[in-house]
């Protein structure tokens, strides 16, 4: 079939589910059987479309009305959001400034630990 009569198939009604080649594969050994793998050739032509979408139902003042309440939803989940993030923000700084403190303290435990240990190890000038 050549690309003329195809086009002319399709738009007469008449599609046809493309061809796809068949796999033979022999068998190794005299016990095995030989497969055939075939492709499906059930399913829907393309290009067939099983209902109306459900926007072209409406009126456009409901279109509208849906659209706005959409986007107020869209919003309101936005800042519930933000809200949240914020929230989690606050959180994580605490927990670092928490940090901070506690390595500020252990830091100064180890800058008099080095000191007293200089202390010790370094010979006295007298």
């Amino acid at each position: 079939m050549n690309r003329t009569q195809e086009l002319s198939g399709q738009l007469s009604g008449k599609i046809e589910p493309p061809m796809r080649p068949s796999l033979h594969v022999p068998a190794a050994t005299g016990d095995m059987p030989t497969y055939q793998i075939r492709a499906p050739t059930t399913g829907l032509p393309q290009g067939v479309v099983m209902a109306a979408s459900p926007g072209s139902l409406h009126s456009p003042q409901q279109l509208a009305e849906e659209a706005t309440r959409k986007r107020e939803l869209r919003l309101m989940k936005n800042r519930e959001a933000a809200k949240e993030c914020r929230r989690r923000k606050k959180e994580y700084v605490k927990c670092l400034e928490s940090r901070v403190a506690v390595l500020e303290v252990q830091n100064k435990k180890l800058i008099e630990e080095l000191e007293t240990l200089k202390d010790i190890c370094s010979p006295k000038t007298n």
